[in-house]
């Protein structure tokens, strides 16, 4: 058995991939879902979508890649997305809330009045947000009849979609999830390595509905015979963000990597010492191996990719992603269409739930041309607020470059805008899907199947290095257009 299963559970889709013994991938299969948007600002999952995608798609790709024998499973997964189910029927109690899901931005409001963000962010290295999972649970236990009795009674159980995973994937028989997914709900000390009692207490959330946290590179159980003809351990599991970074071999303090899917997320390894952000950005987990955590500063953009798909199902001027270059390469030059794509308020480094997306310099003459330059050009300003916040908390980073990777990087017009507008060298490498490698690493490598860290990092293949070409004050020009445009939407 020399293959291994990548699952790679996202907001939109979920894929599946087959990654042979040289970690190059044979055979894939994605399968999109529905989103539900119940009210302004709440989006759920059907906690069935979630589970029905991944099990098609690991069918499929393992179909597609001839019958592969496959050695283990690794799963990476939209962070942050909370799900409540019966622990004995697997029976979710609502839908998934998902992470973009601003509904508890009152009672995180509240609990920042009361001073409790201090505490959330020593323990958590996280801001107090509706961004995270704690809320949203606590959210779940108040207002679905019946939630609150049944888990303190010890009948529900919490999970992120990991957790919830790996719970289908065994037939219920484990309940569990890894360091990288804890550190995001808002609920586990991140320095001392469990639940916090504290927070769970302050959100009255009972403490048996929290899953085990391992490793990422961990024994998390195996599939249920009938799924796949044979029982496959499951060996590593990531969320998403961690999952690139490490794909991306980001393993040396100061290394930084920018992954453009639904939203943007940007990752710089600190290493054994978590330093706390004064820039508004997160403290979080990189990685866990052999029980020895790798910390991280992180800065999170609520819409990168999703302002492509806004462009297609809401404003349809496209109708498909791909058609977003070549309109941006047409737009007038002389028009300069800022969008701040605000559309579930705006994450790091500003952290306002409350604001909405906001377009400025409109003429007669914007179109579809304008839009989409503009829709691709709001990522690289996004991206560049995330960066100065990083460089202000740790200082320059030496041999400045950004690792970019996710669907969004495949786009040459957009990464050479980043380029441009950040000033530094972007590298884009030959295997985009770094997320789903970096969950097949882990897998492989507790397998036995792929090399270490070291032989894994020194395989990492470049693509394209995008270099800057804009001269400097064009860039500042452009850039503070970008800061007036931000400034005017967090004042509307």
């Amino acid at each position: 058995m020399t293959h291994i299963l990548a699952i790679d559970q996202g907001t939109t889709s979920t894929r599946s991939i087959v990654f042979d013994s040289a970690m190059k991938a044979v055979a894939s299969a994605q399968e999109e879902f529905q989103q539900y948007f119940p009210n302004s600002g709440w989006v759920e999952h059907d906690p069935a979508d979630l589970w029905a995608s991944t099990a098609a798609t690991c069918r499929s790709a393992i179909e597609k890649s001839g019958g592969a024998e496959i050695a283990a499973i690794g799963i990476t997964n939209q962070r942050e997305t909370t799900l409540v189910w019966d622990r004995k029927t697997g029976a979710p109690v609502y839908k998934a809330i998902v992470w973009q899901d601003r509904r508890t931005a009152e009672m995180c409001r509240a609990l920042k009045e009361d001073g409790f963000e201090e505490v959330i962010t020593d323990r958590t290295g996280l801001l107090l947000d509706p961004y995270f999972s704690a809320t949203k649970l606590a959210w779940i236990l108040d207002n679905v009849e019946g939630a609150r009795s049944r888990a303190e009674a010890g009948e529900l159980v919490f999970g992120t979609v990991d957790t919830w995973l790996v719970w289908n994937l065994t037939g219920g028989a484990v309940h569990v999830t890894d360091a990288t997914n804890a550190a995001r709900t808002m609920l586990y000390d991140i320095r001392k390595g469990r639940w916090s009692k504290t927070i769970c207490e302050r959100l009255n959330i009972p403490m048996s509905m929290l899953p085990e946290v391992r490793d990422c590179a961990a024994d998390f159980g195996e599939t249920r015979p009938d799924l796949f003809g044979h029982p496959i351990p499951i060996l590593g599991i990531a969320g998403d963000q961690q999952a690139a970074t490490i794909g991306q071999a980001c393993f040396e303090p100061g290394m930084m990597k920018s992954t453009y899917g639904t939203g943007c997320f940007a990752l710089i390894n600190t290493g054994d010492t978590p330093v706390r952000s004064q820039n508004r950005l997160l403290t979080t987990i990189a990685y866990q191996l052999e029980g020895k955590p790798t910390y991280a500063l992180e800065g999170s953009i609520f819409i990168a990719g999703a302002v492509v798909q806004w462009l297609r199902d809401g404003l349809k001027i496209i109708r498909d992603a791909k058609e977003t270059q070549p309109l941006a390469e047409r737009a007038d030059p002389m028009q300069n269409v800022v969008l701040v794509p605000a559309f579930t308020g705006l994450g790091a480094p500003y952290w306002n739930a409350e604001c909405r997306g906001a377009v400025f310099g409109l003429t007669r003459n914007s179109g579809p041309e304008e839009f989409a330059r503009a829709a691709l050009e709001s990522v690289g300003y996004q991206t560049r607020d995330l960066l100065a916040a990083m460089q202000a908390d740790i200082g320059e980073v030496s041999d400045a470059m950004l690792r970019v990777d996710g669907g969004m990087s495949a786009s040459d017009f957009a990464m050479q805008f980043l380029s441009d507008i950040i000033g530094a060298q972007v590298d884009r490498p030959k295997v985009l899907e770094t997320t789903a490698l970096g969950v097949a690493w882990l897998a492989g490598q507790r397998a036995g199947i792929y090399p270490g860290q070291e032989e894994f990092a020194a395989q990492w293949a470049l693509d394209r290095s995008f270099m800057p070409k804009m001269d400097e004050d064009t860039r500042a020009e452009k850039y503070g257009a970008w800061q007036r445009a931000v400034d005017a939407t967090l004042r509307f």
